[in-house]
């Protein structure tokens, strides 16, 4: 009892840390494709980030406006939410030209991991899954290689089980051999 417990609150725990913002959630993942982040983020990176409510210095993930299904991961350098925040690459000698506001914002970065962003992208890639089904289609319907019917094979293995019950008694009943042998002498 006391397992199952643990495992329901281990998956609770994951679920509320790691429910996704696109489903309702507060968790948003972000591959970092480009430069203009570096040495904080390089390409490939993965950043995991959580909602609230930044602060200069922040890393975050935010929606330009226009642009739905756009994400830029960059470093509020200034304003606020009503007005909203100035924000800044940290390779870049330019401001954004967008102030997200709190609706804006799907997450402050909270997690870093290096180069695991290249792993991800391949998973997420829909020609990687295809190629993934052909191979696992052509395991299974390759055809098995057939067992051995030649004569040959099949003719010694019979001569081989007919040499060994030789001399034996079957169900009890002496064979030719053991009628032509005295008893207690060896053939």
């Amino acid at each position: 009892m006391l397992g199952w417990a643990g495992t329901a609150a281990l998956v609770g725990v994951l679920v509320w840390f790691g429910w996704p913002s696109t489903l309702g959630g507060c968790t948003t993942l972000t591959i970092v494709s480009g430069h203009s982040m570096e040495p904080t983020y390089y390409t490939g990176d993965l950043v995991v980030s959580r909602c609230g409510t930044p602060a200069a210095g922040d890393v975050v993930v935010y929606t330009p406006p226009g642009l739905e299904r756009g994400r830029i991961i960059h470093r509020v350098v200034g304003g606020d939410a009503d007005g909203g925040w100035v924000i800044q690459g940290d390779n870049n000698d330019f401001l954004d030209p967008w102030r997200p506001h709190a609706a804006d914002v799907l997450g402050i970065a909270r997690l870093h991991v290096p180069g695991l962003g290249r792993v991800a992208s391949i998973l997420l890639d829909p020609w990687a899954w295809a190629s993934l089904l052909v191979v696992a289609a052509g395991v299974l319907l390759w055809p098995s290689r057939p067992e051995p019917t030649d004569a040959a094979d099949v003719g010694a293995a019979g001569a081989d089980a007919v040499t060994a019950d030789a001399g034996a008694a079957v169900d009890g009943v002496p064979t030719a051999e053991d009628a032509r042998t005295p008893a207690g002498a060896t053939p």
